[in-house]
């Protein structure tokens, strides 16, 4: 079981000062938590998942700004915009600290029985009575934190998800049918800034990426989650059912600007060209 004692005191590499705490508030639309507390980090939790978007666009047109604190408080805070787990996560981290949250940063494995690359990022947040997975960067599946407790069970989006300890590893599942499916696992090890430098370079260059071949995007809903997967509208419900629609390329800045991602027109037209479209 992971204790106080793993946390990651350093905090100059992550350039926390950076952050503009009113900012961020102001796009969440929040005022500031009076004090540290797990009630509070649920509330900044929903509100940053459902409000800033999970993308890569940047990615997908080989023009990502990089994960440096200020260039991602000006992409998600001034110019409304999303991105993808370093860029949520790194951001999220600050704020937290900023507030008075005591803050860890780690590696998950993801889809760990296949297995996947050590190559997201997430946070746990530590209180007296232990530490809760903080996972606003993982896609648009985790609205609320979850406890590092073997067993806990927390609903996303209407789907039952669990924090699972294998002696090893926690893993974060999801109930699928009958079963748990592994969706990441991890070490509660705290990473450097470095780490996610290596991460996020592999992330978005790599020919073997998820990430750079056709544009991911993806907001939660209450009981469905709302997904652009290259030219195809996907929405997955709570209930198992799954929709799809095609995007033409005549309706891809529409259908994007309803998942909250805004484009100049030669952002637009460039990510059209880019899926043939």
């Amino acid at each position: 079981m992971a204790t106080l004692e793993s946390q990651d005191k350093t905090t100059d590499e992550w350039n926390t000062g950076a952050v503009s705490v009113d900012d961020y508030l102001a796009r969440l639309g929040l005022s500031a938590p009076p004090e540290p507390s797990v009630a509070a980090l649920r509330t900044l939790h929903e509100a940053h998942v459902r409000t800033i978007p999970f993308e890569n666009i940047d990615v997908v047109l080989g023009r990502h700004p990089g994960i440096g604190l200020d260039v991602i408080q000006r992409k998600l805070l001034e110019n409304n915009r999303g991105g993808y787990c370093y860029e949520h996560a790194l951001l999220f981290a600050a704020v937290l600290e900023r507030l008075g949250f005591t803050v860890s940063r780690h590696m998950a494995r993801v889809q760990p029985l296949r297995p996947g690359p050590y190559t997201h990022m997430m946070l746990l947040v530590w209180f007296d009575e232990g530490a809760y997975l903080a996972d606003v960067g993982f896609g648009a599946g985790v609205s609320h934190p979850l406890p590092l407790r073997d067993g806990a069970v927390v609903e996303q989006a209407g789907v039952p998800h669990r924090m699972h300890h294998d002696g090893t590893f926690w893993h974060l599942q999801k109930r699928n049918g009958e079963e748990w499916e592994s969706l990441h696992a991890f070490q509660p090890i705290p990473s450097r800034f470095v780490d996610y430098e290596v991460a996020h370079h592999h992330t978005s260059t790599h020919p073997n990426s998820p990430f750079v071949g056709k544009p991911v995007v993806m907001r939660p809903e209450r009981e469905a989650t709302r997904k652009l997967l290259g030219d195809e509208l996907v929405v997955e419900h709570a209930s198992g059912e799954v929709e799809r629609t095609p995007v033409p390329g005549h309706e891809l800045g529409r259908r994007l600007r309803e998942l909250d991602v805004e484009l100049t027109e030669e952002e637009l037209t460039a990510l059209r060209a880019e899926l043939g479209k």
